[in-house]
C-alpha cells in the first residue's frame, strides 16, 4: 500500500487566484456572476453522478468558498461566502462520469477516446487524486490530477490519439523533432501530467493537491509491487497540455481604445501554469479550432493551446513557488 499524505485542514476565504491584478479581476467577476446565477445544487452539472465514495485517506480543507453548494430561498440574498469541506480520494471506477465531465475540453478535437482516457486515469489509484466535497450525496468530482507514463500506456487508443494531436499542432521543425523524441524513444521517462478542475476551485487546495501527486510519484518508485511498475514512475520529464488566453491584437492603438480591465497579453486559466511555463525547458502554443464563447471581460482575447515540457528536477522549485504564491495571496 502506498503511504498517504498527512491530514491537512484549514479555514480560509476563497478568492479566485491568478498572477496579475487583471486576471484576478476577471476571475472574480466570473465567479461572482456564477454565484449570482446559481441556487440550490448547481456548482457543476452532473448528469450521471456516481453514488458512492471511498478511497484515499482524506486531506481536508475547511474552506469558505464563493461558489459551492448553496441553499437559499427566493427572498434571501446570498453574500457570496459559504463553507465546504473538500476531501482527497484515490481515483476509482465509480468516479467515471465526474472525471469524464472534467476532461471534456482536454483536447481541441470533437471526437477522441475520452472514455478510454478516463478509464486509464481511474485505473491507476496509487498515483492520482480526485477532489470531492465531504458528505456530498451527489459524489461530484471537483478536480482530478494524475501523471501517466507515456510508454506504459502507449498501446491504449487514447494515448495514441493524444500523441497524434500533439504532433499535428506542432509546426516548428526543431520543436516537433524534440517532441517526437519525447513521445517515442524517451516516452518511458515522460509523465503526462493531467490536472483538470472546475474553474473556481479554492486555490488554497492547490499546494496540498500537487504535493499529494508528486509525493505519490516518489513513493511509487519504492512501493509498487514490481520493478517494471516502479521504473514507470521514475519520470525525467512532465508533459503538460493546457490552454490560456491571448490578446487578439497587440496593436497599441487598438489596446488603448479597449474597454477591458487591463489588456495583458497573456492570461493563464490556472495560476500554477504560469509557474510551469516559466520552469519549462520547451513549450509550444497553437491556435484552437474550437473557441468557447468567452465572458464579456475576455472579449478581446482568444483561447490558445499550450504544451509544456518540465524537467522533473524542477518540480521541487515548482512546489516552493506555488506555496509562496498561495501564502502571499
Amino acid at each position: 500500500m502506498p503511504r498517504k499524505p498527512l491530514q491537512h485542514r484549514r479555514s480560509v476565504k476563497h478568492y479566485p487566484l491568478t498572477f496579475s491584478s487583471f486576471s484576478r479581476s476577471v476571475a472574480q467577476i466570473g465567479c461572482n456572476s456564477m454565484v449570482n446565477r446559481q441556487k440550490h445544487r448547481s456548482f457543476i452539472h452532473k448528469d450521471d453522478a456516481p453514488s458512492s465514495s471511498a478511497g484515499k485517506e482524506p486531506i481536508d480543507n475547511n474552506v469558505e468558498s464563493e461558489n459551492d453548494e448553496i441553499e437559499t430561498s427566493d427572498e434571501e440574498e446570498f453574500d457570496g461566502v459559504i463553507q465546504a469541506d473538500f476531501e482527497f480520494f484515490d481515483p476509482k471506477p465509480d468516479d467515471f462520469h465526474g472525471v469524464k465531465t472534467l476532461l471534456r475540453t482536454y483536447l481541441d478535437v470533437k471526437e477522441w477516446d475520452l472514455s478510454g482516457f478516463a478509464d486509464l486515469i481511474l485505473g491507476q489509484p496509487t498515483v492520482g487524486t480526485v477532489v470531492k466535497i465531504a458528505d456530498d450525496e451527489d459524489n461530484g468530482i471537483f478536480s482530478v490530477v494524475t501523471a501517466l507514463n507515456l510508454c506504459r500506456y502507449k498501446d491504449h487508443k487514447c494515448l495514441a490519439e493524444i500523441k497524434e494531436f500533439l504532433l499535428r499542432v506542432c509546426q516548428e521543425k526543431d520543436v516537433r523533432d524534440n517532441l517526437t523524441l519525447l513521445l517515442g524513444e524517451e516516452a518511458r521517462n515522460v509523465g503526462l501530467l493531467v490536472s483538470q478542475r472546475v474553474s473556481n476551485l479554492p486555490p488554497q487546495l492547490l499546494p496540498p493537491l500537487y504535493d499529494a501527486l508528486f509525493d505519490e510519484v516518489s513513493w511509487a518508485t519504492e512501493d509498487e509491487p514490481t520493478e517494471e511498475l516502479r521504473k514507470s514512475f521514475c519520470f525525467k520529464y512532465y508533459l503538460i497540455i493546457t490552454k490560456f488566453y491571448e490578446l487578439k491584437s497587440t496593436n497599441q492603438k487598438q489596446r488603448k481604445s479597449s474597454n477591458t480591465l487591463g489588456d495583458e497579453e497573456t492570461i493563464y486559466v490556472k495560476p500554477e501554469e504560469e509557474i510551469f511555463h516559466k520552469l519549462s525547458s520547451r513549450s509550444i502554443s497553437f491556435p484552437l479550432q474550437i473557441q468557447p464563447i468567452p465572458p464579456h471581460e475576455l472579449r478581446n482575447y482568444r483561447q490558445m493551446g499550450l504544451v509544456m515540457v518540465v524537467e522533473a528536477e524542477k518540480i521541487s522549485k515548482f512546489r516552493e513557488e506555488l506555496k509562496s504564491l498561495i501564502n502571499e495571496s
